[in-house]
């Protein structure tokens, strides 16, 4: 799952990237609840669902490939609802002292983040492990989850006036690292797939950086730009961690390719150009520490010109029938599809464009907007300021299709593998039972 999201008011845009690393899904909120699709072929983009419980849904996160979703609503932003899209059912709804900022997940944890706490979960029973209070003050909701639960690395503001990371392990719920990665408070963090890279960004926009995990060592620093500070809103990396991309505020999405530059290779061909970057180099040791980082710094190996300005929007960088894409999600309701060369680089191409809402005038009309359902809540709970998120015993279900308190979620659903949408074993069969 991607560490950013387009958040606010609908639509919520959002790319989760699956357990087997491919993003092959888009989740977006709308006005009348959300919408989930399939992204397999580049001319095709399929609605596998659209849900119609809550209205104004602000962010949607889905469970890789499965039909696990959690929802959370403007009508009720501290409660967060987690459904089983496919039978049409809530497993269960918690609910918080504050607004919800953004939800992350797993297969091991559900992370909820308010502007100055974060609650970590147990994915399976819903079990509220660990409260963390008095976090930095984090009005964007900012965090990172690895998807490998295997290590469930959390990583979140430290600080509220500079750069600092903090890296938490969700499964050991202890500190893993502090990382003084910026100079400016952060604006965007991610994991690669297993949860060994973390990049991040400041909300000045102009370098990335990507640290090792858990040492916090900086191995890449990447320049964006340099005329002008800007707002990133995403970042991904590849399935192979090879590249990252970052979008922003602008029209420019940058892919940058993370490669170890061999000396030896420049040794072999000592060329002008290899002279003179030695020269620059061993220069650098006098210079002032800001102009020797530039020195440093690698540009963009490919770039995407958008023909949008000051939209939000999400990337990601997927293989679509074989070949390399970048996705780009924006928050007027289009997913833009762009091939990539990853040998030489350049200017991406556009080879499609999706619209991913309903048209205007289809939101607008009552008789085309289906009927919502009774709620058949299994917690109706109440928040109050200061008060742990609260919900009533939440009810599981056993493999022979029968209720049992603890496990929410079937064991099956957590496998190693991708959860396949179509097969009709996937959960157990749910009862309308209720607390």
């Amino acid at each position: 799952m991607l560490a950013s999201s387009v958040t606010g008011v609908p639509p919520y845009i959002n790319i989760p990237l699956s357990s087997d690393c491919k993003t092959n899904s888009l989740s977006v909120g709308t006005k009348t609840g959300y919408r989930l699709f399939s992204v397999t072929a580049v001319d095709k983009l399929d609605c596998i669902h659209e849900g119609v419980e809550c209205p104004d849904v602000y962010i949607v996160e889905r469970l890789f490939s499965s039909s696990l979703v959690v929802v959370v609503s403007l009508s009720m932003p501290r409660r967060m609802n987690v459904y089983h899209f496919k039978k049409g059912t809530e497993i269960c709804n918690y609910s918080y002292s504050n607004n919800i900022l953004s939800v992350r997940l797993n297969r091991q944890r559900l992370v909820v983040c308010l502007e100055e706490s974060i609650y970590i979960h147990n994915i399976k029973d819903m079990k509220l492990l660990k409260t963390l209070l008095n976090t930095p003050t984090n009005p964007s909701g900012l965090c990172a989850l690895s998807v490998n639960h295997t290590n469930s690395y959390l990583a979140y503001p430290g600080s509220a006036t500079i750069g600092e990371i903090t890296v938490y392990d969700a499964n050991s719920l202890s500190t893993v690292t502090l990382i003084q990665a910026h100079d400016s408070p952060l604006a965007a963090l991610t994991f690669n797939s297993s949860g060994s890279k973390l990049a991040s960004a400041s909300e000045k926009g102009t370098v990335i950086r990507v640290f090792s995990v858990p040492e916090g060592q900086r191995l890449f620093e990447f320049r964006r730009g340099m005329k002008r500070y800007v707002s990133i809103s995403s970042l991904s990396f590849s399935a192979d961690a090879q590249f990252l991309c970052a979008s922003s505020n602008t029209e420019t999405v940058h892919i940058f390719k993370l490669e170890q530059h061999s000396p030896s290779r420049e040794e072999e061909s000592p060329t002008w150009s290899a002279y003179v970057g030695k020269m620059f180099t061993a220069a650098s040791t006098y210079l002032p520490a800001q102009v020797s980082d530039m020195m440093h710094q690698d540009r963009a190996f490919a770039t995407v010109r958008l023909n949008m300005f000051g939209l939000k929007n999400i990337c990601a960088l997927a293989t679509i029938q074989k070949l390399p894409r970048l996705l780009v999600a924006s928050s007027d309701g289009y997913l833009y599809i762009y091939n990539v060369d990853p040998q030489d680089g350049g200017e991406c191409v556009l080879v499609q464009k999706h619209r991913c809402q309903v048209e205007q005038k289809e939101e607008e009309n009552p008789e085309d907007v289906p009927p919502q359902p009774a709620s058949q809540s299994y917690a109706a709970t109440v928040a109050l300021p200061s008060t742990p998120p609260s919900s009533t015993t939440l009810m599981g279900y056993s493999e022979d299709g029968g209720a049992q308190k603890g496990e929410v979620i079937p064991e099956h659903e957590f496998a190693e593998g991708p959860v396949c949408l179509d097969d009709e074993n996937e959960f157990p069969p749910v009862g309308n039972q209720s607390n």
